[in-house]
């Protein structure tokens, strides 16, 4: 039974819907002087929408510097020295435009560029952060969204990679949402169909995750089968024909409520399993990883039967309509995976090896251990390894 009691603070301006990004120049924006946050690779400008993003900017009376560095899974690294840049050009807000690695590293950036140490980690978890409290409030920030996979837009804090430690874990603060959010469909008919589906299944665990999650409550409920729901519905079709915009659409929607899901519930401990996974192999997509994971991850729940309702619930708002028990929703998963075909993702064509398990699962612990806590029952660590084990191939 879920709790019948939540908190929700979720003060970001959300701009929703098919040329949305026309409008950012009608807002009140809040700075004078922006640096632009982009990915290190050539689809922001390729399309034009930094192009865009700028004009709307130089409309609103917003000088900008542009920042184009951050990878797939950004770095502590890559957000200091965009934090640097802000301080060097006293910028005074910060726009993410990009997938959900862009928009954590945007976030974290505007957290930290106000702070007086020069040292992110001063303000980070996991094991080896020094959680001080900080010394200034964060900047503002704008979210740009082309993607639909991580609810970014609309949270408070981001994944940061520290490689040394292989410590992939979340950085931010409570009141570190974005003032505005733009979340254009359009922004996110280039995306590639593997993409499509990594993001799209990235955005639909959150919300499964949440669903069987010991905090999910009314609230968390509404937003995450609004959103499994509309995956179910429509990220094969997206992955399929990357141009249909109303796929997009409702993909965008799912991807928002699952951010959402965030705000008021939380994930559970496959996404410390799978940030283990990519701390460890840097070249594993996200929702690559969680892919990979996720049959073994919810037949290990499925077969404590701590939560069999929530599945059958779950099975039916990804499309089964005839679910009566836990094990149709591996079938619902597994058939969706196949049509988004990704359903033969393999560790070991990243590195991972199986005998690595345990290793896995105590760096989650170590550096996610907030996950834990999240999840429908106690485990030890040995169960952990056992569904990586599980998921291996």
């Amino acid at each position: 039974m879920p709790q019948l009691t939540y908190q929700f603070w979720g003060p970001t301006k959300v701009l929703f819907g098919a040329g949305q990004l026309n409008h950012l120049h009608e807002q009140q924006l809040p700075g004078t002087k922006a640096l632009v946050v982009i990915s290190s690779g050539t689809s922001a400008r390729a399309n034009g929408y930094l192009d865009r993003a700028l004009a709307e900017l130089a409309q609103a009376g917003v000088k900008t510097v542009v920042f184009d560095k951050v990878q797939a899974n950004p770095t502590k690294e890559q957000v200091e020295e965009g934090a640097f840049v802000i301080r060097e050009q006293g910028c005074d807000l910060v726009v993410g435009l990009g997938g959900g690695s862009v928009l954590d590293s945007a976030k974290v950036m505007a957290m930290f560029a106000p702070q007086p140490s020069d040292d992110l980690w001063d303000y980070a978890g996991g094991s080896t952060g020094r959680r001080l409290p900080l010394a200034n409030p964060g900047l503002p920030w704008v979210a740009i969204t082309t993607t639909a996979g991580t609810g970014s837009e609309v949270d408070s804090s981001g994944v940061i990679t520290k490689l040394d430690t292989r410590e992939k874990i979340d950085v931010g603060s409570p009141n570190g949402f974005a003032a505005i959010a733009v979340v254009d469909p359009e922004l996110m008919l280039s995306v590639p169909p593997a993409f499509t589906a990594y993001q799209g299944f990235d955005a639909l665990f959150h919300s499964l995750e949440g669903h069987i999650s010991r905090l999910s409550n009314p609230f968390s409920d509404m937003v995450q089968l609004a959103a499994i729901t509309n995956v179910g519905a429509y990220l094969a079709r997206a992955v399929v024909d990357g141009s249909d915009l109303e796929a997009r659409t409702f993909l965008a929607f799912a991807n928002t409520m699952s951010g959402y899901s965030m705000c008021t519930s939380d994930c559970t401990s496959e996404h410390a399993m799978e940030h283990a996974m990519s701390a460890h192999h840097p070249a594993l997509p996200h929702g690559a990883g969680l892919i990979m994971l996720s049959r073994s991850y919810f037949q290990f729940w499925i077969d404590r039967h701590v939560c069999d309702a929530r599945f059958v619930t779950m099975a039916r708002a990804l499309g089964k309509a005839d679910a009566s028990e836990p094990q149709d929703f591996i079938e619902a998963l597994v058939s969706l995976q196949e049509a988004c075909g990704v359903a033969n993702l393999r560790m070991s064509d990243y590195g991972i090896r199986r005998e690595d398990a345990l290793t896995l699962a105590q760096n989650a612990r170590a550096t996610m251990g907030g996950s834990f806590p999240c999840d429908p029952a106690e485990t030890t660590d040995e169960e952990i390894a056992g569904i990586y084990e599980a998921a291996w191939r």
